[in-house]
């Protein structure tokens, strides 16, 4: 029966965001709509266990003897469903300001994405993006909450709202504290009304839930921590439904590590690695998986203390006995007992991840394919860790196919009798850094070059800069010591013709270059551009363009191919003919030509016109150009 309204209803604007959302919520298609249910559930969950930790410390509440639980009801007759919480209630400045207000940072960029696509919409990303309970509106047309907050001195409020423009809140009369949303079924949407179709949702999404969960007064989840049982009395079934219902995905996790330790600390705790890698993962507000409870009691579930930001996308629940039931989220920042925690549950999953990279290549390859570009970025951060995370990094590289990686360790397996360095090569793909002409020497020689195509490895790689004995080299870089070939082999040039036309670049090219200098890297190529001694590789130049638009690069080592034809053609010129015009623009297209290739080229204007204007000499003095 409603409660009794004792004030005129206000009426408040949705912001202008929050109208996007629920317009595109109201008005789209949805796969999986089902999931408003967990939402609404785990809403009421939340509300619960502010409660249970409010009276910890303070029995001075409203009904503080209120029974902790989750009453659903479906209602065929008024098409209605409502779901019922003794949850720690809101005030109307919480109607006002969180139901009215986008929840989450990341919450425009979603309503943006979803716009453009047009597609069905998966409905479990709403839940991710932190608007779980405006999911409601998927399903009904209107939808009403009925709360009173956990103070004493409370009064209770009514929020309505039809997905529209504007919601209203009044004051109402409400003897018990808690909420109940109720559902206004759209026609179409009546199944939710039946209690075999509740039951089912619950059973599939909610299982886990920490309350007791009744669908017309009686029980249909498992209310029991699967942490403090012992790992052979879990079947995979049960441990799949626990994390889809802990990580909102619907997919079975990659697998799972059950800890049960005793000692400097001690604690319970189940740990999964997702199959794949979930939305946001790598947004700023991205709410990490671990749930921290204390004697089995909830803490909190977005604990960032629990583990380094580098396996953040862990998901998982963390049970001690060892924080205090009242413990505040401010103090498990500071904790040292949670810096213990930490410690060994790092160690723990690192010692997964090493016994997948042993034993099972398919499956660490799958996990490193999903998250290996976060888990690169513990290279410079987790310094305790950091051997183990060498070990487990994954690259690819000359002697792979595309997509399949190599770790360090079999890269030196392979490396060549009398190798001393591993060498890298920076690209933003693979078809580019294969084609690089830095790595003419290396495929020539045999040599294996690891391909670091991946835009976090321009931070990582320069903290790694020794594996074991073998220091790890950028094959970009102009002091890269390469053995010559012999003498007779090494150049059609005399040392002398060498020098002569090294001093004509040079006085082309002036300061746009570091130095010039003839190569031993090159092989096919005519030139190309190298890192002088204080400069950055081409990748992080790049990087750093995109970052700041007046970023200027240092100044390049341009090498040239003394064997190339054209090289010797340059020289020949430079010796018999008075082409002096003729020479300068090839030499100019030549470094402008390494430019291009490494992203630099400021005017490509002008290198296109000298390109025409050099084809045009061509083919007016020798028809027969080859």
């Amino acid at each position: 029966m409603p409660s009794k309204t004792t004030k005129k209803a206000e009426t408040f604007e949705y912001r202008a965001e929050m109208k996007q959302l629920l317009h595109l919520i109201v008005h789209s298609l949805y796969t999986h709509k089902e999931i408003f249910l967990r939402e609404l559930v785990s809403n009421a969950s939340d509300a619960l266990n502010k409660i249970q930790f409010r009276l910890l410390t303070d029995t001075a509440v409203l009904q503080p003897e209120a029974t902790r639980r989750i009453d659903i009801r479906g209602d065929k007759n008024e098409n209605t469903l409502t779901i019922t919480d003794a949850g720690v209630g809101m005030t109307k400045d919480d109607l006002v300001e969180r139901i009215g207000t986008v929840a989450g940072s990341g919450t425009t960029a979603f309503v943006e994405e979803m716009q453009k696509s047009g597609k069905p919409i998966d409905a479990h990303l709403i839940g991710q993006f932190g608007v779980g309970f405006y999911s409601a509106f998927m399903v009904a047309d209107r939808v009403t909450i009925e709360t009173r907050s956990s103070d004493v001195d409370s009064v209770g409020f009514r929020w309505r709202s039809d997905g529209g423009g504007s919601f209203t809140v009044e004051e109402i009369e409400r003897g018990d504290r808690g909420t109940s949303v109720i559902l206004h079924l759209k026609d179409d949407e009546t199944e939710f009304a039946e209690t075999w179709r509740l039951k089912e949702i619950i059973r599939k999404y909610s299982n886990f839930v920490d309350f007791p969960i009744y669908v017309d007064d009686k029980q249909v989840n498992t209310v029991k921590a699967l942490w403090h049982r012992n790992k052979d009395e879990l079947k995979e079934d049960e441990l799949n439904e626990f994390y889809k219902f802990i990580s909102n995905d619907f997919d079975d996790p990659l697998d799972h590590l059950h800890l049960h330790l005793e000692g400097r600390v001690s604690f319970r705790s189940i740990l999964f690695v997702p199959s794949r890698a979930p939305a946001g993962l790598f947004r700023e507000d991205y709410e990490l998986g671990l749930h921290l409870y204390s004697s089995n009691v909830f803490i909190q579930d977005d604990c960032k203390n629990l583990l380094p930001d580098y396996l953040r996308f862990i998901r998982g629940v963390v049970d001690t006995e060892d924080l205090p039931l009242n413990v505040s989220r401010e103090v498990t920042q500071s904790s040292p007992v949670m810096v213990k925690l930490q410690k060994i549950i790092t160690s723990k999953v690192l010692g997964m991840l090493t016994e997948w990279a042993l034993d099972d290549t398919e499956k660490y390859d799958t996990f490193f394919k999903e998250f290996g570009t976060l888990f690169k970025t513990g290279l410079g951060s987790d310094f305790t860790n950091r051997d183990e995370i060498i070990e487990l990094l994954r690259y690819e590289s000359t002697a792979t196919e595309a997509g399949k990686t190599t770790s360090l360790s079999q890269y030196v397996d392979r490396m060549q009798s009398g190798q001393k360095e591993i060498f890298f090569l920076l690209g933003s793909d693979r078809i580019s850094a294969e084609n690089s002409p830095n790595l003419e020497y290396f495929k020539s020689n045999d040599l294996e070059v690891l391909l670091l195509i991946e835009p976090v490895d321009v931070f990582t790689i320069s903290s790694l800069s020794k594996y074991k004995d073998h220091e790890i080299k950028s094959i970009e870089k102009a002091d890269l010591n390469l053995e010559s070939e012999s003498e007779a082999d090494e150049t059609a040039l005399s040392k002398h013709a060498q020098k002569k036309l090294i001093e004509r670049f040079k006085s082309v090219l002036g300061e746009r270059v570091e130095d010039v200098v003839t190569s031993k890297r090159l092989v096919d190529s005519a030139a190309t551009l190298v890192v002088g001694k204080a400069g950055v590789d081409v990748q992080t130049e790049r990087m750093m363009r995109m970052m700041d638009r007046n970023f200027t690069g240092s100044k390049k080592v341009l090498e040239i191919n003394p064997k190339h034809e054209l090289i010797q053609n340059l020289s020949k010129l430079r010796e018999t003919s008075g082409k002096d015009e003729l020479i300068e623009q090839a030499i100019l297209q030549l470094f402008e030509g390494a430019l291009l290739l490494d992203g630099a080229l400021e005017k490509p204007v002008d290198y296109v016109t000298r390109m025409t204007q050099l084809m045009e000499a061509a083919t007016s003095t020798n028809a027969d150009l080859k």
